[in-house]
């Protein structure tokens, strides 16, 4: 046991108690094998003495291990590992090559690495941004979100208001949800065909678990988010890309494709389409519902930036003009405040919805029902539409500011269409510029941009400069960048 004190060494700056870093260690040696059932410990006072600590701490330590059943005590003989534990091997830390191997760094079973997953996490550090089109946090009304939260925890009954809730999310979120889109997009809904989502990405995780099975065919308007196509794909789904072009979705291509092959799912960004920032005509939109009827195929329409257009009042989704409960319609409060709130909404016909509900459960038994009556209670109080029309005012100043910058600095390099709406530009850049040498020369720089769509031939070269994020300063100095770069 002299040697064995030497593998005990409680760290007394630690901020874990003494005696239950002695027990850990006592424990670790036990699982490892190097103390096996029957071995007899020292006495409490002996081990105090060698590690130089309190015998009491060795007391609480042995203590701790006999409560456990790690050691058991006999009166008179002393104290003993467990004889009922079984024998275990003493295993060596590192293989002959000399690698350390951990239970911390590798897996001791074996597991599928799923391909389709493969794709980098954006994360938030550079300076400045041209981004794939996000808000600007900066402007988002967090001193009333604070204020309705901190009410949301202190008023009303605590064991409801802090207890569980309905996995379709919060009531009061889902009524003013549902009396807003009503008003601004043209639904007739009620709560009951609202589901509070964390977000757009959960929403399509929802569908493609409820509604895909193995071998389904998903239509897509190409190249559509790679997050819902992880999502089709992850659920055993067949993807099939549907062109597009400006003026979006090409219906009668996908009318061929119906034809042709049964399609359970269309995945379509109507409103601004993903990447290319086009909408979907009037009369294509009319035509996609006709033949969702037609061919039973369920809609899943991704409008994740409605409240951002600036030529003229944005075009009506597709749920609105939806007479057969085809249309599932998916948006989220990412754009409206910041991706940091996880909260969104999934609209369709009462029974999916409860469905969906049903399935939520087990992802993920709700969301911060906190977080939701306060976005609710801004949504009662005017304050979120405030914001929107606040928003709009100034993405669209940034977007002029940012598109005449493109024109007077970038013109030899790249050519665009000043979108209507959303937070970004689609631009292609001349055939010569290595687009992924020009974001990692930016990056240096402190400057994020795409290195762009390589994943089609007809998107070489393109990319989303996103210029919402970013206010006019900044807007400069990062073309300015780039412009030296080229």
């Amino acid at each position: 046991m002299q040697p064995l004190s030497s593998l005990i060494s409680p760290d007394r700056s630690g901020r874990s108690p003494l005696y239950l870093q002695i027990a850990g260690q006592l424990t670790a040696l036990i699982r490892n094998g190097t103390l096996q059932p029957g071995h007899r410990l020292l006495s409490s006072r002996q081990l105090a003495i060698l590690l130089q600590v309190n015998r009491r701490t060795i007391v609480q330590a042995y203590d701790e291990l006999l409560a456990q059943g790690w050691l058991e005590s006999h009166t008179g003989s002393g104290t003993y590992v467990a004889r009922s534990l079984p024998e275990m091997a003493s295993e060596k830390t590192t293989k002959p090559g000399g690698d350390n191997i951990t239970a911390l760094s590798k897996a001791g079973f074996t597991f599928r690495k799923l391909t389709h997953l493969n794709k980098a996490v954006l994360k938030s550090g550079s300076r400045l941004h041209l981004d794939d089109g996000f808000p600007d946090a900066r402007l988002a009304p967090v001193d009333d979100l604070s204020r309705a939260y901190r009410s949301q925890l202190i008023r009303g009954n605590p064991y409801v208001r802090l207890g569980y809730g309905d996995t379709k999310g919060s009531a009061w979120l889902r009524q003013e949800l549902s009396a807003h889109l009503n008003e601004t997009r043209g639904l007739k809904t009620t709560a009951d065909n609202v589901l509070i989502t964390r977000g757009v990405t959960m929403g399509v995780n929802l569908v493609s678990s409820a509604l895909l099975n193995k071998g389904d065919i998903v239509a897509v308007d190409s190249h559509g988010w790679s997050g819902a196509m992880m999502n089709f794909v992850h659920a055993g789904a067949s993807i099939v890309q549907v062109p597009v072009d400006q003026y979006g979705m090409d219906v009668k291509a996908l009318e061929q494709i119906c034809e042709q092959k049964p399609v359970r799912l269309v995945y379509v960004t109507s409103h601004h389409h993903y990447p290319t920032t086009v909408a979907l005509r009037p009369d294509r939109r009319i035509a996609l519902l006709q033949l969702s009827a037609k061919y039973g195929f369920a809609i899943f329409e991704d409008d994740y930036d409605y409240d951002f257009h600036y030529m003229s009042k944005p075009l009506l989704p597709l749920a609105g003009a939806d007479q057969h409960g085809m249309v599932l319609y998916c948006g989220s409060f990412t754009k409206t405040i910041s991706p940091a709130f996880r909260v969104g909404f999934l609209v369709g016909p009462e029974d999916i919805i409860s469905e969906l509900a049903l399935l939520r459960r087990i992802v993920d038994r709700q969301g911060d029902q906190m977080l939701e009556n306060a976005i609710a209670e801004l949504m009662q109080t005017g304050v979120i539409q405030r914001h929107l029309r606040k928003s709009v005012r100034i993405y669209r100043q940034r977007r002029d500011h940012f598109t005449e910058l493109l024109k007077s600095e970038l013109s030899n390099y790249l050519q665009f269409e000043v979108p209507d709406g959303g937070m970004a530009v689609w631009a292609k850049f001349n055939a010569d510029i290595d687009l992924p040498h020009l974001a990692s020369k930016a990056s240096q720089k402190d400057l994020y941009c795409s290195s762009g769509f390589s994943q089609r031939k007809e998107f070489t070269n393109t990319v989303r400069l996103g210029f919402a994020s970013s206010n006019l300063n900044e807007l400069e100095e990062s073309v300015s960048i780039i412009r030296n770069l080229l």
